[in-house]
């Protein structure tokens, strides 16, 4: 737990008015809402650090999303300027490009879009969009990630989707720490206390992961974990998704040069 949520939160206040201090003066903040806490700790840290009229909410259904009202409460309890971008025309369009290719198919020895590759487009074309809304903003906008410290411990994100952004407010803290700062922020709780889901696979993230965030938060903190397999499996879902934390490898030439 964090011993002084208010005082981190006022530092990580600040630390959102340095970086745009320093990598966009001026610039606003855009930031994908999704109705869950992370997307609304984010949201509501950028509000309070740059001022509502700097942070843009963009809502981004894949055609039609279940609790998508929660994504509109979210932006309408923090006053802050939104858009609803439906990312459906584009996905569809992706899916069909891509089943299309009967020689791609073949080449993968499938007659369809892989189940990865099906949860994992949605994000990417999200990403891909909140990037053209910050370019299209009057100068200039930077992206906000929104992932948090237990998920990227076991890779619970997809590499240049929602793993991407310009700057990121939360990715050391937990998940019950983000509730801290949520429930600080005075954020409503049924958004900060949502049981979370990745909206993509049907499940909850608990569910699909196979362990509570509070068994893998306690993993992280203390290095215990009292259910051997569980602790084999966030251990195993760590060592395979680092490549996600880590700089793209690249060849250093220096050697090669006279």
């Amino acid at each position: 737990m964090l011993r002084d949520p208010e005082g981190t939160k006022n530092r990580i206040v600040e630390w959102i008015r340095s970086y745009f201090e320093e990598n966009g003066k001026g610039c606003k903040a855009v930031i994908g809402i999704s109705g869950g806490k992370d997307s609304s700790v984010a949201a509501a840290l950028c509000a309070e650090a740059l001022g509502r009229d700097r942070v843009i909410g963009v809502l981004m259904p894949n055609g039609i999303q279940s609790d998508i009202s929660d994504s509109k409460q979210l932006v309408e309890h923090l006053g802050i300027p939104n858009v609803e971008l439906n990312i459906g025309d584009a996905f569809e369009a992706m899916k069909g490009m891509l089943t299309g290719s009967g020689s791609l198919l073949e080449l993968c020895g499938l007659d369809g879009l892989s189940r990865d590759t099906e949860i994992n487009l949605p994000p990417r074309l999200r990403m891909a969009t909140l990037y053209a809304v910050g370019q299209m903003v009057p100068g200039g906008a930077r992206v906000v990630n929104t992932c948090n410290a237990s998920e990227d411990y076991v890779g619970y994100s997809t590499k240049y989707g929602d793993a991407a952004g310009d700057f990121s407010p939360l990715s050391h803290l937990l998940v019950h720490e983000v509730r801290q700062i949520g429930d600080v922020l005075g954020l409503p709780q049924e958004l900060v206390h949502k049981v979370p889901s990745d909206g993509l696979s049907g499940m909850g993230d608990e569910e699909k992961l196979g362990f509570t965030y509070a068994v893998l938060d306690e993993y992280i903190l203390s290095g215990t974990c009292e259910d051997p397999a569980v602790k084999e499996k966030i251990d195993r879902l760590h060592r395979i998704n680092l490549h996600k934390l880590r700089l793209m490898p690249a060849f250093e030439a220096d050697g090669e040069r006279q």
